[in-house]
């Protein structure tokens, strides 16, 4: 047998286990992953030079602004950036202009994606007070999942009201799709962001105080309690607060099926920094204090957190009401969108972390590959080196040394709160079902992205 593509000479990395040697896929597949001299020969080889082979990346929260807002970013743009930073497949949310809101809508997404997306990508669809109906023809159309918007956020979409969150949770739980939330109180969102509004308090520092821990971790207790008596797949997306980790702890004991995810910004960052690079690092939820990052990374290494994901979320530095420095532009914090790009980001400053040994690379590889997966119903299709998954790949350089440099990155629109960060560890290599999308920082690929729909019970016997 000749395989399409071998990579050898390297350190294959799993949750598990690493070991010198490498792979090989033939129609997209990996058909062979071993020592280099059990592998066949290829018609393409590449020599990983000692460099370690990671199962591809999976970014699970994105928003690549198609259709509607694709002055700040599109599929085109946005997977050349997660290419560049070592991504494989994403997860697109649905706020979008119009949102992804019925059955239409998410075929809408799927042509325009695949006719510019360097990577594979699971589509979102919305639910809103006004469209219950639609949740199981979303489902039939190919959607992976669902989100609700607790909070107010970018496009400020209806959430279901208690009464119709009944129906909501109970269709959603029938169609067997996750339901991931944006857990705010928007009542307690709104009582501190107009009080500290009457008291002139404007500037970037106020952030986080406008959105307390509370009004997250409020949200996230009234969605598990629907979702327990439901039997709803629950996602807490972009989780920040030490409050909702212990919530998720605790509702995973109690053998609920409920996951989470925190970003790099949320472990990295602190809310005092606001002062230094004020709206650009503006999020919804917001970047908070130290105790709540130790939280978060405990919940990474003992598993009650399961993934990272980099909820990147461009916009124009008009809209973010500043400059690359971060310099506040506009009157009030208030008047500055949330969100900055992040999917170049993400792996290299992670990989940093796994240098300076806050996690292992095996277990980078388990809340970067693996469990994103498995959140969204993807594994072992995605997420894994074993035989018979996609043969997607993100080779990582642990020694390669860079500034990150906002002017560089690969979106459409570059604010970011990581500009003039020191890394170590870099992708250097992206490769997606077989097809070598990206070499030392570049895109090299084609639009070959697909929209991925979950794994099938049939599929995955055949998997295992």
């Amino acid at each position: 047998m000749t395989a399409d593509l071998v990579v050898k000479n390297g350190w294959v990395v799993t949750s598990q286990e690493t070991f010198k040697g490498g792979i090989a896929i033939a129609d997209g597949k990996f058909v062979s992953i071993g020592t280099d001299d059990s592998l066949p020969g290829g018609k393409e080889v590449i020599d990983a030079k000692g460099r370690h082979i990671l199962p591809g990346l999976i970014d699970g929260h994105v928003h690549f602004r198609e259709p509607g807002l694709t002055y700040k970013e599109d599929f085109g743009t946005g997977s050349m950036a997660a290419v560049c930073g070592g991504i494989t497949t994403v997860i697109d949310m649905p706020n979008v202009v119009p949102p992804t809101a019925d059955a239409e809508q998410v075929r809408v997404k799927q042509r325009l994606a695949e006719d510019k997306s360097l990577v594979d990508f699971g589509v979102l669809a919305v639910v809103v007070q006004t469209n219950t109906a639609e949740i199981f023809p979303m489902a039939e159309a190919g959607a992976i999942g669902y989100k609700i918007f607790f909070g107010e956020t970018i496009g400020n979409l209806p959430f279901p009201d208690d009464g119709m969150c009944q129906e909501a949770f109970a269709n959603i739980a029938q169609s067997q799709l996750p339901l991931g939330i944006h857990a705010e109180n928007r009542q307690i969102m709104n009582y501190w962001t107009n009080k500290l509004k009457s008291e002139g308090k404007n500037a970037p520092i106020y952030w986080e105080a406008s959105r307390p821990d509370m009004c997250e971790a409020e949200s996230v207790a009234h969605a598990i309690f629907f979702a327990e008596h439901f039997g709803t797949k629950l996602h807490v997306l972009h989780m920040s607060s030490k409050q909702a980790v212990h919530l998720v702890k605790e509702a995973k004991a109690r053998g609920l099926r409920v996951t989470a995810e925190t970003g790099p910004h949320y472990l990295l960052r602190e809310s005092k920094d606001m002062a230094e690079v004020g709206p650009l690092l503006k999020m919804n939820p917001p970047v908070r204090t130290r105790d709540h990052a130790e939280a978060l990374w405990d919940g990474l290494l003992h598993g009650y957190v399961d993934m990272i994901a980099t909820d990147h979320s461009p916009h124009t530095l008009e809209e973010k009401g500043t400059d690359m420095t971060g310099k506040l532009l506009k009157p009030a914090i208030w008047d500055c969108v949330s969100g900055f790009a992040g999917v170049e980001t993400g792996v290299p400053l992670m990989l940093t972390e796994v240098n300076k040994g806050r996690m292992t690379l095996n277990q980078y590889v388990k809340v970067a590959s693996e469990n994103p997966a498995k959140v969204w119903q993807l594994y072992p299709r995605k997420g894994a080196i074993r035989l018979g998954s996609d043969g997607d790949l993100t080779i990582v350089d642990m020694d390669k040394e860079a500034v990150i440099d906002a002017n560089k990155l690969h979106s459409k629109n570059k604010p970011t709160p990581w500009h003039g960060w020191k890394v170590k560890g870099l992708p250097v290599c992206t490769i997606v079902r077989g097809h070598v999308q990206m070499r030392d920082g570049e895109p090299i690929g084609k639009p070959i992205g697909r929209m991925l729909r979950p794994i099938s019970s049939s599929e995955l016997k055949t998997q295992l």
